[in-house]
């Protein structure tokens, strides 16, 4: 197969096999990514979760960890990964904006705790910081490439003697 890039939005994941040419892209604030890749048989694949838990509708979803998780593995194994061989490394938990809590720190603590329950092992993480990234994934051989994205990204609501301050007597500004 020629290379090929595909781009892993929220709420997806991707498995691919022995494709040497195939990468696999997402870029993440808060949300977690888990790369997964069993090496001998070249099987790997990438996750994008938004929150630990939850649902829509009442339907599972993969923008929740716990869906997320469960679709990759299944994902890997169809295609010929053995659980024991398979090997994972989780991105993202950034913080992006004040006030929201830590929701990425708590999606990262849930990744980890999920494939340390699951008897999966954990590589390496980088999680957690105030910037963006930009996971790259090469199934065929389990290699990662992380760039931070810009400069710190935290937005901090103005506070209301800020707000007072500028007051513009009516005029808005663009």
């Amino acid at each position: 197969m020629s290379s090929q890039r595909r781009h892993v939005i929220q709420g997806e994941f991707l498995v691919s096999r022995a494709e040497p040419g195939c990468s696999m892209t997402t870029v993440l604030g808060s949300c977690i990514s888990v790369c997964m890749f069993d090496p001998r048989t070249q099987t790997g694949g990438m996750n994008h979760f938004l929150l630990a838990s939850g649902s829509i509708s009442g339907q599972r979803s993969a923008s929740y960890g716990v869906n997320a998780m469960e679709l990759l593995i299944n994902g890997l194994l169809k295609l010929g990964a053995e659980r024991g061989r398979l090997r994972a490394r989780v991105y993202g938990g950034a913080r992006m904006m004040s006030g929201l809590g830590d929701v990425g720190i708590k999606n990262a603590e849930f990744a980890i705790d999920f494939l340390k329950s699951e008897s999966i092992r954990v590589l390496g993480s980088s999680t957690g910081g105030t910037q963006a990234r930009r996971i790259t994934l090469w199934p065929a051989s389990g290699l990662v490439k992380e760039l931070f994205v810009g400069r710190n990204l935290v937005e901090t609501p103005p506070s209301a003697a800020e707000t007072a301050s500028s007051d513009t007597g009516g005029l808005e500004l663009f």
